[in-house]
């Protein structure tokens, strides 16, 4: 019972991620039990640069943390970082199938990439979902909101015909001024979490994030009743959620297929 017999004490960055690595060096100075960190990769790896003993459960803040070092593997992460990954790297080519079925003539798709995270990468899963849809892939570069307009006019100038957008802390944080251009531009769009539906982009599918945090909370009660960090077992997402906006549908001129629209768990209208 918070309070009584456990205490949280909360640091946030204030849209600033340069500050992740003063407020993770803080936590470790007043001796925390357990890192939670949910600001996405910065957050997880200013917490890992400042403590290789204190366990942190990761939630929302990577999706391969093997290839960043963090873990061993899945089932043993053998060092002080455990917890959830965001999703599958495959479900990246998962969404650009979905905006093929609603733009059957689809060729060209700009990825809206947040290099403040990390430089433009793509995994080999979504290489070869493209390469079977016939899909080339755009690169659109952005470190800030500032570069957002300039990213939408980058696209027109390379005839891109839909977005598929990252699901970083920018774009969770500047999710209604990406949708408001994507109709502007009328360019359809695809991203991760339903919130970006919420606020106008046509499709998201991806893990849940409210689900994931309850699941954190089945790690942190694990470790301050004694378990290792290195000994559980790090999660992919169990809940995945599809969401489409029928009212950026609609603005954009698109009909929606009637087989998208009976496996989607959310219609906004």
């Amino acid at each position: 019972m918070e309070g009584q017999n456990f205490a949280i004490d909360f640091r946030g960055a204030d849209r600033k991620p340069e500050r992740f690595p003063d407020l993770a060096a803080d936590l470790v100075r007043v001796k925390v039990d357990v890192i939670v960190t949910a600001g996405g990769p910065a957050s997880l790896q200013a917490a890992r640069n400042a403590t290789p003993t204190v366990p942190i459960v990761m939630v929302a803040a990577s999706s391969d943390p093997i290839g960043q070092g963090l873990i061993v593997s899945f089932a043993r992460p053998g060092g002080n970082v455990t917890g959830l990954i965001t999703a599958p790297e495959e479900l990246g080519g998962k969404r650009l199938e979905l905006l093929k079925e609603v733009l059957p003539s689809l060729s060209r798709v700009g990825v809206l990439w947040d290099a403040s995270v990390r430089p433009y990468r793509v995994s080999r899963d979504i290489e070869g979902s493209a390469r079977a849809l016939k899909v080339q892939l755009l690169p659109l570069e952005v470190r800030g909101p500032d570069d957002l307009l300039g990213a939408f006019k980058n696209a027109v100038q390379k005839r891109v015909e839909a977005l598929s957008v990252a699901g970083t802390p920018l774009v969770f944080e500047h999710r209604t001024r990406i949708a408001e251009l994507a109709i502007a531009y009328r360019l359809p769009t695809v991203s991760v979490w339903r919130n970006f539906a919420e606020a106008g982009g046509l499709l998201t599918y991806g893990s849940s994030l409210p689900d994931q945090f309850r699941r954190a909370a089945y790690y942190v009660d694990r470790i301050l009743r004694g378990a290792k960090a290195a000994d559980l077992p790090v999660e992919q997402a169990a809940k995945f959620e599809f969401v489409i906006n029928l009212k950026t549908a609609k603005a954009l001129g698109l009909t929606i297929p009637q087989s998208l629209l009976l496996r989607a768990d959310q219609m906004i209208e």
